[in-house]
């Protein structure tokens, strides 16, 4: 069987004619060399007015690579360079390969459905890749030339209006602005699932400008829906000529709009949680404190302005970093302990922490540590408060109180060490006197040795109240290590024995107790200012009838309890709920500060343990200190005296 290839030869007056006279089939245009833009004009007007898989268009032309290429771009088919000079030889070897081709996308017959049917597949398979930022672009361009249409384009409903998303017209992308939906056919496409004018349509819809301006006279357009089927987008193609719709088609535009809701859907999705990003990282900025937020892998996956600033870094060089990426080993290690402390309890976790700042200074943070969870995550939220000042200003508030409680001590210190100085001067004078001229009588030497004896214990007693005395005094606040509890009650029990021995029983009542964790100086502070409260709250009667009782036991596997008890005349409950407020006092003007239990009580939790008070009046007062045990091996001792002032 022979096979010819169809041909119909149109002579046009001028190359601005040739694109009215276009034939179905194949599509030959002479290129004689004039200006290559003219060439490339008619080019793409040929190409947006025919139906590609219907059509082949072939450039004879003697131009070089670079200008082949363009042209291709263009909307050319192929570009065929005259093989010597016999241009229609080479029509003839095209004919032929042509006629090798039967089942192809020349002409639209039967005997070439199946490969116009490929075509359109492969085109359907490329539209369904990876989406990128250009997606939109390429897919009504390719929906353009599958259809052989004069414009495609595809819109995002805006209430009432579209918004172009893109738009491909003549063979090339324009411009659209937002055009109302009533009276357009793309307000029918957004209630039907296809719709299809296949001739008319500028009649059909007068209101609709764009469509006579342009001389268009069929749509066909899809629906762009999401997830939940509401409408979102519409997606058209138009065409300046009748456009006889296949079921092809149909399938086609259908699947395009499928896939371009999807990504509507998926873009509309990523704005609005870039959206809810930005609202809560303005939200945080507006936290005057560093805040913090980690994930369960300790990752930094949040934070707020302030704690940029601390950490003397923008924002993009701390996301996804952890502790250890930043901070010094020590501090890195305690911060993971109480992270996972608190992701394994659920209880929040407060503490003070020491952190090195992006100067490389060490600053105190009281942080807060919550656990939050949501999506199916668990999260931390770290708050902190720089009180690296206000640590300062309690040190040196603390340094006065000890002072003011050292000048309180003053007098009966004196007296303390008065007593012992005087019969030790008594002894040295009586020495001085046995030993002129070294006529020492036998008889005298027991006398002597006492003498001597007595001397020893009162230096030893002046030794050991000086060094009570520095100990209460000294400024070492930030050292802390295992304490001996008993030994620092005898320490303030031997400051205080002048002001408590005239006033009152003193009984001690030491359980077993390991050493505790924390700071003797400040405990031995704490202890003298309980001991003094205790004594000014005993009515004025004989020291037989009053009693201080100091006590201390272990309660549980984590804390030793440091107990002050006295019976003198209560607190009301109205002023116990105050009574750790600076400034508090219910004493005369200029007798105390009101800071002396407010200073115990930041003392004692800066040493992790709290202070709680019972008492009731009439029946007397009890202080109790919790503080927890140090993590070093027990020292266990106990006893129960009275003691002898």
């Amino acid at each position: 069987m022979r096979h010819a290839v169809e041909c119909q030869v149109q002579h046009a007056r001028g190359l601005e004619e040739l694109p009215e006279l276009l034939p179905a089939g194949l599509l030959v245009l002479w290129d004689a060399g004039g200006p290559v833009q003219d060439t490339l004009t008619l080019c793409q007007r040929l190409h947006a007015r025919r139906e590609p898989v219907r059509s082949h268009l072939v450039v004879l032309t003697p131009r070089g690579p670079d200008a082949l290429d363009t042209l291709e771009q263009a909307g050319a088919d192929e570009c065929l360079p005259p093989p010597g000079g016999r241009w229609g030889a080479r029509l003839i070897a095209l004919a032929r390969r042509l006629r090798s081709l039967e089942p192809s996308a020349l002409m639209m017959t039967g005997g070439n459905r199946m490969r116009t049917e490929a075509t359109l597949q492969a085109l359907l398979e490329f539209t369904l890749a990876e989406p990128g930022p250009d997606f939109f672009q390429v897919m009504v361009r390719q929906l353009a030339q599958a259809l052989g249409v004069t414009c495609a384009l595809v819109g995002e409903l805006d209430g009432d209006s579209v918004r172009k998303l893109a738009c491909f017209n003549l063979g090339d992308f324009c411009e659209l602005p937002p055009y109302a939906l009533a009276g357009t056919p793309c307000e029918i496409t957004v209630d039907q699932a296809i719709c299809h004018y296949p001739d008319g349509v500028a009649a059909r819809f007068p209101e609709d400008t764009m469509l006579r301006e342009q001389g268009l006279r069929s749509y066909l357009g899809a629906a762009l829906r999401d997830s939940s089927g509401q409408p979102i987008g519409v997606l058209a193609v138009l065409n300046d000529r009748p456009l006889e719709a296949r079921q092809l088609d149909y399938a086609l535009i259908n699947a395009f709009a499928v896939r371009a809701g999807f990504e509507l859907e998926r873009r509309r999705q990523r704005d609005e949680l870039e959206r809810s990003r930005d609202l809560l990282q303005k939200t945080l900025d507006t936290v005057p404190e560093p805040l913090l937020v980690k994930d369960r892998g300790y990752r930094w996956i949040a934070m707020n302005n302030a704690f940029c600033r601390l950490m003397g870094r923008p924002l993009e060089e701390l996301l996804g970093r952890t502790d250890r990426d930043l901070l010094p080993k020590a501090e890195a290690d305690t911060l993971r302990r109480q992270d996972e402390q608190v992701f394994t309890t659920g209880q929040p976790h407060e503490a003070e922490d020491t952190f090195t700042d992006a100067s490389g200074q060490a600053r105190v943070l009281l942080t807060r540590k919550t656990l939050f969870t949501g999506g199916g995550r668990s999260l931390l939220m770290v708050l902190s408060r720089d009180i690296t000042e206000r640590k300062r200003l309690e040190s040196q508030l603390r340094l006065a109180d000890r002072m003011a409680s050292a000048g309180t001590l003053a007098t009966g210190m004196a007296h303390e060490i008065n007593n012992p100085l005087t019969f030790v001067s008594a002894n040295l004078t009586f020495l001085e006197e046995q030993l002129t001229g070294m006529m020492v009588l036998p008889e005298a030497l027991p006398e002597m040795r006492e003498v001597l004896t007595e001397t020893r214990e009162g230096v030893g007693r002046i030794r050991e109240l000086v060094q009570d005395l520095k100990s209460f005094a000294r400024a070492d606040d930030e050292r802390t290590g295992p304490v001996d509890v008993h030994r620092v009650v005898d320490s303030a029990l031997r400051l205080m024995r002048s002001a408590l021995r005239h006033r009152t029983q003193v009984v001690r009542a030491f359980g077993e107790v390991p050493p505790v964790r924390g700071n003797e100086a400040r405990l031995g502070q704490v202890l003298v200012n309980l001991l003094v409260n205790a004594l000014q709250a005993l009515p004025a009667r004989t020291a037989d009838d009053n009693r201080i009782q100091v006590s201390t036991w272990r309660e549980g596997p984590h804390h030793v309890v440091l107990q002050v008890e006295d019976n003198g005349q209560g607190i009301p409950l109205e002023i116990q709920r105050r009574i750790f407020e600076p400034f508090f006092t219910t004493k005369p003007v200029g007798v105390g500060t009101g800071l002396g239990l407010a200073i115990c009580n930041s003392i004692v939790q800066g040493m992790g343990g709290r202070i709680e008070v019972r008492s009731q009046p009439g029946q007397g007062t009890a202080f109790q200190l919790k503080l927890p045990v140090d993590g070093m091996t027990p020292q266990l001792r106990g006893k129960e005296a009275v003691l002898p002032l």
